[in-house]
């Protein structure tokens, strides 16, 4: 019998191997998106050093796009939405921008805003690849956190606010004369947190002592002849911060409140938040969100971007995809499935992890606003003697390890759970008093990757040692997937004066059975209806749990995810909406089927 056995498992591996060989790997992309963020310059008086990438405004012009991001000193140039280098211009705000807006009209000039002061020239020019732009004669004010928009028929608007108190406001421009006012101006939408409980402000839609959320971030998109005006709530450092939109007939309103909202939320998993975005069509048709989310680490403002597909449904109805939004994602080009989960699962989570020395641990949570949680961990060793790190597969990008050392002599080695076919790899690095304060050409991060399925015997896959990307969230996919139980990362210099980590992530697909279908998934709202619960049993092997929602059966729009526990507070729902959840489990193996769907009025 353990002679047939072996023969079954030798034909398995064999035909695993040929099957290999054949397979074509398609292109995909993660959320946080791998681009060469920008150190910022606002905290330098505090000495805090970190790169950020907030409040994206992109547009598709002539065919390519170019992404507009808060204070990176420059801009993005993409020919595929995958695949960003960076531009310098000529000349730029001395902080670079906040909040920008850009518009492309026509496909003939590109208009541009987002001067720090809140004021200032708006700029244009028909070749944004080049980096040079010409500012208009006139000076507008109350262009902070604003959206620029020029209608068809060349009417033009700015709407703008980013406030716990006051609504999102109006004004026309006349783009013939040099974007001076018309005089038209309105006020428009705000938020009720009253009755939203997405937009009450706080980790998890919670504060102790403020209650009202900042509205911010106005983006307009029209389609199909509706003008969708969306905005972001409660604040960019939380979980929650997510975009949503009212729907009208005109770009001055009267504007309704869109039922499905918030239309871009992602709460949960690995990186947070999907707030303070802007909806791009693609040259195919296919619409997609840019978005915020929250990093917060070395500050609340670190932040990362993020991109989402993005759909109308037959009610017009927009909202966005991001369930397993911070796994790998099918790229924009795949002609059935852009921005979809590719099936590729976390090997990674939870794995015993060992390093050549330690500095410091550190694991962080938010508390409340400007405040964290810190824990510094106790340095631990293996019975042979090996530095243990337990931050490095836990999924919290704000926890971190620092390395004694920035050089060639530094390594981290993981052994997962259980042997998977590896496809991809995201290495999160972590800023520990790195010294830079601005944007700074010349950074590279170099190291390789190595795998094995006995410890023993290791195989090169990834080779950066002499690369000269500058990559905060690597993301690196294999030809082919290889099996493996082991991975290493050799590092060989990174920017900064340390070498430190957040995260890193394993992709693939597992070799043994996905969980089962949970059972006992209960929903109860509370007293007051923003709020409800959730209970499950726990399912054998399951890393963890996928709720969806949303306002109808076939509109569960919405998703959380959710690692080890079988409970959870949500405080995010509408008051008077009746919603349907499900729930399903996924591991390293796959997602399982998804319960009933159930009605919860």
């Amino acid at each position: 019998m353990k002679s047939l056995n072996y023969i079954l498992i030798t034909a398995a591996f064999l035909i695993g191997g040929m099957l290999h060989s054949q397979e074509a790997v398609p292109e995909t992309y993660i959320n946080p998106l791998d681009i060469d963020y920008s150190y910022m310059v606002y905290n330098s008086s505090n000495n805090i050093s970190y790169r950020s990438g907030a409040d994206p405004a992109v547009i598709e012009y002539r065919g390519e796009y170019f992404m507009f991001v808060t204070r990176s000193f420059g801009y993005w140039h993409s020919k595929d939405l995958i695949n960003w280098e960076f531009i310098k211009p000529e000349q730029w705000f001395f902080e670079g921008s906040n909040a920008p807006t850009a518009f492309n009209y026509k496909d003939s000039l590109v208009y541009f805003a987002g001067d720090p002061a809140g004021y200032g020239s708006i700029l244009y020019t028909d070749d944004p690849k080049s980096g040079k732009w010409t500012p208009t004669a006139s000076i507008t004010s109350n262009i902070q956190d604003s959206e620029l928009f020029i209608d068809d028929d060349g009417k033009t608007y700015l709407y703008w606010g980013s406030s716990n108190v006051h609504p999102l406001k109006v004004k026309m421009l006349n783009k013939d004369d040099r974007f001076l006012e018309t005089g038209v101006q309105k006020e428009l939408i705000n938020l009720k947190e009253e009755e939203h409980g997405w937009e009450r402000f706080g980790e998890n839609n919670y504060h102790p002592t403020l209650k009202e959320g900042y509205m911010e971030g106005a983006s307009m998109t029209k389609h199909d002849g509706k003008y969708y005006l969306q905005y972001a709530a409660p604040g960019t450092q939380f979980n929650v911060y997510a975009d949503a939109s009212y729907i009208g007939e005109t770009p001055l309103g009267p504007f309704k409140y869109m039922k499905n909202n918030p239309m871009s939320f992602k709460p949960g998993g690995f990186t947070n938040g999907a707030g303070h975005g802007v909806t791009v069509k693609q040259t195919n048709g296919q619409y997609w969100h840019f978005a915020t989310m929250a990093l917060a680490s070395n500050s609340h403002w670190e932040r990362r971007l993020c991109m989402f597909p993005t759909y109308f449904d037959e009610e017009g109805l927009m909202y966005t995809d991001t369930s397993y939004g911070d796994y790998p994602l099918f790229s924009p080009d795949h002609p059935t499935k852009p921005g979809q989960h590719t099936g590729w699962m976390l090997l990674s989570y939870n794995g015993k992890t060992t390093v050549s020395s330690s500095k410091k641990q550190i694991r962080k949570s938010t508390s409340t606003d400007g405040e964290f949680d810190i824990t510094k961990m106790p340095l631990r060793k293996t019975n042979e003697g090996e530095i243990i790190s337990e931050v490095l597969t836990d999924e919290s990008p704000k926890s971190f390890w620092v390395a004694e050392a920035n050089d060639d002599k530094q390594w981290v080695e993981i052994e997962m759970l259980a042997p998977g076919d590896v496809y991809a790899f995201q290495v999160n690095f972590h800023d520990e008093e790195s010294g830079i304060y601005t944007r700074t050409e010349g950074l590279k991060h170099r190291f390789t990757i190595e795998v094995s399925e006995d410890g023993e015997n290791w195989k090169r896959v990834v080779d950066r040692s002499e690369s000269f990307e500058d990559a905060p969230n690597a993301y690196i996919t294999l030809n082919k997937p290889v099996q493996a139980k082991y991975m290493r990362y050799n590092n060989v210099e990174v920017p900064g004066k340390n070498f430190a980590l957040s995260e890193i992530r394993v992709f693939g697909k597992g070799l043994g059975k996905k969980p089962a279908k949970v059972k006992g998934f209960t929903v109860s709202r509370h007293e007051d209806r923003r709020d409800a619960s959730f209970q499950w049993e726990p399912v054998k092997g399951a890393q963890g749990y996928n709720i969806r929602w949303g306002i109808a059966p076939d509109k569960l729009y919405q998703s959380w995810l959710i690692y080890d526990k079988n409970e959870h507070l949500m405080r995010n729902l509408d008051r008077d909406t009746k919603y349907y959840f499900s729930i399903e489990a996924f591991n390293e193996n796959g997602i399982s089927e998804r319960t009933e769907v159930q009605e919860v009025k």
